[in-house]
């Protein structure tokens, strides 16, 4: 996990600096545990690469563990963003009764980034935004008591193994 330091040294941290000394933010117990990785996981949909920001702009607000939600803001990384933004796109494109674009036609296909923006994203963008939302915050639910559920757990078998002794 990141220590309080690392993430104080940090370039884009700076932007944060007067909220970095609440002593809630860096305390470990269910409630901030369980908070910091839900606003990292429903952070981790966001489409754009403001992830970590955002954690930890949603931690200092909600007044939960910062270094959990950066960790779990990490959940989207080269290898899982085509896998979470495609079945974004597909929940969106549903919800919203869009007609499926074919994935091969959105690929690069020799343009620049900036060229493919301008003419392919614009089709695509309503639906990844409204997938990325809905799957965020379900997403960040399923983690909030996954999280407090296993904690809870884990509290019941140190009270039970210490009561046998």
């Amino acid at each position: 996990m990141p220590n309080k330091k690392s993430i104080m040294n940090k370039n884009m941290m700076r932007l944060f600096s007067n909220y970095l000394y609440d002593p809630n933010i860096w305390h470990v117990h269910r409630r901030s545990s369980a908070g910091g990785a839900a606003i990292g996981v429903f952070c981790a949909f966001i489409p754009l690469p403001i992830q970590t920001i955002s954690a930890v702009a949603f931690a200092i607000i909600f007044r939960v563990n910062l270094p959990i939600s950066i960790l779990f803001s990490l959940l989207t990384n080269p290898f899982t963003i085509p896998f979470i933004f495609l079945s974004s796109y597909k929940v969106g494109s549903f919800l919203l009764q869009v007609e499926d674009s074919n994935i091969m036609e959105l690929s690069l296909n020799n343009k620049t980034l900036h060229e493919w923006f301008g003419t392919q994203f614009i089709h695509i963008w309503q639906p990844l935004v409204a997938g990325c939302l809905i799957l965020g915050l379900i997403s960040a639910i399923f983690t909030y008591f996954t999280v407090r559920i296993l904690w809870r757990l884990s509290t019941i078998t140190k009270w039970s193994s210490r009561n046998k002794k």
